[in-house]
Parts: structure tokens; C-alpha cells; sequence
């Protein structure tokens, strides 16, 4: 893919990132998920080289770059078969949250680990009852004393099992005016009354989906992000945004693995006399466009990413939803061509393609189904009217 917008700092970030994909691949990630296993050695060899932590600051460990070099370094991964997505959730949204809001003493405990990979972080935003309307949030956070009680349940929550901590949202009543306002907990996984149940997914993945349970969980003080409980909503903006760029990023680093098997399948599969089959417009067509839907997919994934990394929320919050639903849109259509040109050889585990409908197809839902993309798009960039 073309990379003539991009600095020379990071088109050698990305033949870097592209050289360590290589390294593990495509059955190294489906090889782990099978068994249930994680992909340490990745996440570990990826924290060592500075790649987790690119988009964090750097008195704090991190790189001292944002979301520009962090959606390099999924895409990369993703298009040599072996994305980490934990990197959504761990460095772009938690990171970037207690980067841009946390207390100092809030920054020196998890940023080092977040950049480095030695601590992880899941999100907990999604509720049973809530789905993707955050408003209907019911995970409250009551005052007790000098710390903090807070009850709830969360579903879809990534990760969960192999992460230190999870940043939860919830809700405090404002003294005020009496309604519930979002805030952000830090909930450290052993804490009393915190439970997980893992849901049992088709989807075949290395990081599992987990329901959270909150009973009573007593948290201190420090555990809100933040120095206080006003600044919850722009928080919840600061890590949303990230997360639909990374979305975008896991999107495109997917459909490229998925169009470039099937280009080199076109290139030498012969079946009439004479010309491989990608010779024929019935199969180079397809392919040509759907290189053409993930190039304009990343431009308007890097708009967004540079918009983060201006601290523009609002010019952000547009263009990130905008190059998710793009990406995702451009996944689903290039993996079905890849399968599509290798027929019956698509659907088989040597050509590892198989897999990836279920996975495109998750690209449509999380972390935000297209549909709400559409409605925010209507909504805040048309100035349409709401139906609910």
C-alpha cells in the first residue's frame, strides 16, 4: 500500500512492525487461539521494541508519539496475520486516558507497565441492558467516606483474564443536579466483589469476551481518574475516539492479509488453458477494488488519528467513526473476495482464510456497530433529526 503521506519516521515504523509480524504470522495467532492461549511472546517482543507504548509520553516510558504511530503498528501486525488486540484496548484508550487525565501518581503506576506491555488494561463500558446506548448505563459509583462503592454488571468486556486492572465507566449522582454523570474507575482484577464469567464466543480468537460483575466493590479514592468527578464525559471522548481509530487499524491490517493471499493465489493459479485466473476481470476486478476501499479507508483513518494527536475530541470523534465504519466496510468485502477467488481452497485451514469471515464480520459490530456510526454521522455532521 502507499505510503507517500506518511514521514519517514513512520514508514520505517512500519517496515519495522511489518518485519516482527513476520516473524510469528498467521499461524502462530490461530495455532494460540485453538489451545485458548495468548500471545505473549508477541505482546512481550512487541513491548521491548517500544511498539505498545509508541502513542504514550515519554517521561512516562512511552514512545512520545499517539495514535498516528500506534494504528501503524496494528495494521502492520494485522496484515501479517497476527493483530494484537489488546492494543486497542491497553495503550489507546486506557493509556490515553490516564495519560491526558490522570493523576501524576496515576500516570507513574500504569503508564511504565502500559508502554513496556508489562501491565495490562481491559475497558469496561458495555452493559447487558445498555448495548450501545451509553446513556443507559446503570453501573453507579456511590461516595463511602473518603473512597468509593461501586455496583453494576458489563458484558464484552476483551481481555479481562489476562489484565491487571480494568477501567470501568459508571456513573455518580451530581450533588447539584441530581443526575448520573459518567466517570472512570480503576478496578484492580482482584479486588473484592469484582467477578468474571467468560462468554462463550463462536468466534475463535486469542483474547475472550468476559461478563463483569461488580458487587459493592469498594474502591479508594484514587481510583477515579482524575482528580475529580467532573471531567468523566471528556474522558469518556478521549478514549472512544482512539478506539474507533485502532478499529479502523485492525480493519485494514486484516483485509490487506485477506487481499494479498488471494492476489497471490490469482497470480499462479492456473485452471484454463493459457492465463492464471487473475488474468480474468471476473477475479482481478473485485480485487482491484477492494485495494482501492482499504487505501481510502486508511486516509481517512490517518485524518483521524492526526485529529487525536491535535487534541481535536470533536473534529476526532467525526472522522474516527467515519474510518471505522470505511474500514470495517472495506474488511468484510475483501475477505469475502479472498475466499471468493480461492473457492473451495478458501475455506480450508491451510490458506487460513476461513476464520476471518466471522472476524470481518465482528469488524461491522465492535467496538460500535455501523449503524450507530451511520446515526452519528446523520445526527451530528447532517444535522438530521433523531428518532430516539
Amino acid at each position: 500500500m502507499s505510503t507517500v503521506l506518511e514521514t519517514p519516521e513512520h514508514q520505517a515504523l512500519r517496515a519495522a512492525v511489518a518485519g516482527l509480524g513476520r516473524r510469528f504470522g498467521r499461524a502462530y495467532s490461530t495455532g494460540l487461539a485453538r489451545k485458548g492461549e495468548h500471545p505473549r511472546e508477541l505482546w512481550e517482543e512487541a513491548g521491548k521494541l517500544g511498539y505498545l507504548g509508541v502513542n504514550l509520553p515519554e517521561e512516562y516510558g512511552g514512545g512520545g508519539g499517539g495514535m498516528a504511530e500506534l494504528s501503524i503498528v496494528l495494521e502492520e501486525l494485522g496484515a501479517a496475520g497476527s493483530p494484537l488486540l489488546m492494543l486497542v484496548v491497553s495503550p489507546a484508550i486506557c493509556g490515553t486516558v490516564i495519560a491526558r487525565f490522570g493523576t501524576e501518581a496515576q500516570k507513574r503506576t500504569w503508564l511504565p507497565g502500559l508502554s513496556d506491555g508489562s501491565l495490562t488494561m481491559s475497558f469496561g463500558i458495555t452493559e447487558p441492558d445498555a448495548g450501545s446506548n451509553s446513556h443507559r448505563i446503570t453501573t453507579t459509583a456511590r461516595r463511602d467516606g473518603e473512597g468509593w462503592i461501586l455496583s453494576g454488571r458489563k458484558v464484552f468486556i476483551s481481555g479481562v483474564d489476562i489484565s491487571d486492572a480494568t477501567l470501568v465507566v459508571g456513573r455518580t449522582e451530581d450533588a447539584r443536579s441530581g443526575s448520573l454523570k459518567p466517570c472512570l474507575f480503576i478496578v484492580p482484577r482482584d479486588a473484592p466483589g469484582f467477578s468474571r464469567t467468560q462468554i462463550d464466543m463462536e468466534l475463535q480468537a486469542a483474547e475472550k469476551q468476559f461478563e463483569l460483575v461488580l458487587d459493592d466493590v469498594r474502591l479508594p479514592a484514587d481510583a477515579l481518574v482524575g482528580e475529580d468527578a467532573d471531567t468523566g464525559l471528556l474522558q469518556l471522548f478521549a478514549g472512544l475516539n482512539p478506539e474507533r481509530v485502532m478499529g479502523a487499524a485492525f480493519s485494514i491490517g486484516m483485509g490487506r492479509y485477506a487481499l494479498e493471499r488471494a492476489v497471490d493465489y490469482a497470480r499462479t493459479r492456473t485452471v484454463w488453458k493459457g492465463a492464471p485466473i487473475g488474468a480474468h476481470q471476473a477475479i482481478a476486478h473485485p480485487l482491484a477494488q477492494a485495494h482501492i476501499e482499504l487505501e481510502l479507508a486508511r486516509l481517512m483513518m490517518q485524518k483521524a488519528a492526526k485529529l487525536c494527536d491535535d487534541g481535536d475530541d470533536t473534529g476526532a470523534g467525526e472522522a474516527a467513526n467515519m474510518a471505522k465504519y470505511a474500514a470495517a466496510e472495506a474488511c468484510v468485502r475483501a475477505v469475502d473476495q479472498a475466499v471468493h477467488t480461492l473457492g473451495g481452497n478458501g475455506l480450508t485451514r491451510e490458506y487460513g482464510l476461513a476464520s476471518l469471515i466471522t472476524a470481518a464480520r465482528v469488524s461491522r459490530i465492535a467496538p460500535v456497530s455501523r449503524e450507530m456510526i451511520l446515526n452519528y454521522v446523520s445526527h451530528q455532521t447532517l444535522g438530521l433529526p433523531k428518532s430516539y
